[in-house]
């Protein structure tokens, strides 16, 4: 069992700072997780990442899977090795990649699907799942669920809790590494009551973790706020709480404010890729022509390595020559944007003032002149 320990509740919201020991190093929460898919942020070296302020990152199961696969990465010592990356790691099951993926076949013991690399007919479940986890040795690994899309009906939202509960049984039943934390997710659509029924029975299993998933898959900020607020009251005290795959700046402060402790997403180097660079007051695209004679940084405020040492117009020109740096840089600033937030957000529940913060924080962004 990781220790996770809770060092502060802001008394105006349910936000929480906390902190969780691994075994290969400490997370401070609310924490945000930079996306590595195939062992590797896009664009970045480790060295920028960890100098970004990342204490934790993902990998994508799946697609290791796939290439080069978990035994080469066992053989290589461990996907903290192979990665060259000596902070925390968390992988995913590959859950959700294997749901969306066209001419699939769900099963009650798993999905089969067409290799995308092979072209073979290929199986994954919970079983299968956690030995590729093993094999690949991330502190932080996710069980096996069904991850439905929205909108999706009540009768199937049901039937599709209690295969991810069994399946979540099944993963508990495999999971063979004890330096490995495996959390269960929380899935139910946007419907309170199956949330309520999965976070539970989810619950009564004991992870050391919980994840709500399925709340990145297009139901909009509203809704996830709402599947946020109906599920958090039933997710033990005193473990850590992951949100999958969210998001955006206003979606990661809400969803602090309604008690999530760890997030993940790709936005922040996708974005980078084509020309959008996050600051404290809003979104910019580098590529407009107004930013070829901008000589100001991309984020005033900001002291990431882009920003001390380079121009909005030469951000401008990298993109406009199509030059590879182009998206190093913006990819460096664009991490540090978000795991800045997540520090300031930690204080500000310290402070005892996050609401404050929170407010603050969108209205400077421009959040409410957008809603």
């Amino acid at each position: 069992m990781f220790p996770f320990e809770l060092l502060a509740n802001d008394t105006g919201s349910r936000a929480r700072r906390g902190r969780l020991t691994t075994p290969h190093g400490v997370i401070e929460t609310p924490i945000f997780m930079p996306v590595g898919t195939h062992g590797a942020l896009k664009a970045m070296t480790p060295d920028q990442v960890d100098a970004a302020g990342a204490q934790i990152i993902l990998a994508n199961t799946y697609h290791l899977h796939l290439k080069p696969g978990e035994g080469l990465v066992e053989k290589a010592g461990g996907l903290h090795r192979f990665m060259n990356w000596d902070k925390p790691i968390l992988t995913d099951s590959g859950g959700f990649q294997v749901f969306s993926l066209p001419k699939k076949q769900i099963g009650e013991d798993g999905v089969t699907f067409r290799n995308e690399v092979t072209g073979e007919q290929t199986f994954l479940g919970p079983k299968e799942a956690i030995a590729i986890e093993n094999a690949l040795g991330a502190d932080i690994i996710m069980a096996f669920d069904e991850c439905i899309p929205y909108p999706s009906s009540h009768d199937y939202a049901a039937q599709s809790i209690k295969k991810t509960l069994r399946w979540a049984e099944s993963c508990r039943k495999a999971h063979r590494r004890e330096d490995q934390a495996l959390f269960g997710i929380v899935q139910g659509s946007v419907y309170q009551d199956l949330r309520r029924e999965c976070a539970e029975q989810l619950a009564a299993m004991d992870f050391p973790g919980y994840a709500v998933g399925g709340v990145s898959v297009g139901e909009g900020l509203e809704l996830l706020k709402q599947v946020v607020e109906f599920t958090e009251p039933f997710l033990p005290e005193d473990k850590p709480r992951y949100l999958m795959g969210v998001g955006l700046p206003e979606d990661i402060l809400e969803s602090i404010e309604r008690g999530m402790d760890m997030f993940d997403c790709v936005i922040p180097t996708r974005y980078a890729r084509s020309a959008t660079l996050f600051t404290r007051r809003g979104k910019l695209r580098l590529t407009n022509r107004r930013f070829r004679r901008d000589f100001y940084p991309v984020d005033t405020s900001c002291d990431c390595y882009c920003c001390r040492n380079f121009t909005r117009a030469y951000l401008h020109h990298l993109f406009n020559a199509n030059e590879v740096l182009s998206a190093t840089l913006s990819a460096i600033h664009n991490v540090h944007f978000y795991l800045t937030m997540v520090a300031e957000a930690r204080r500000a529940i310290e402070r005892n003032d996050f609401v404050a913060f929170k407010k603050a924080f969108l209205e400077e962004y421009g959040f409410y002149r957008q809603g």
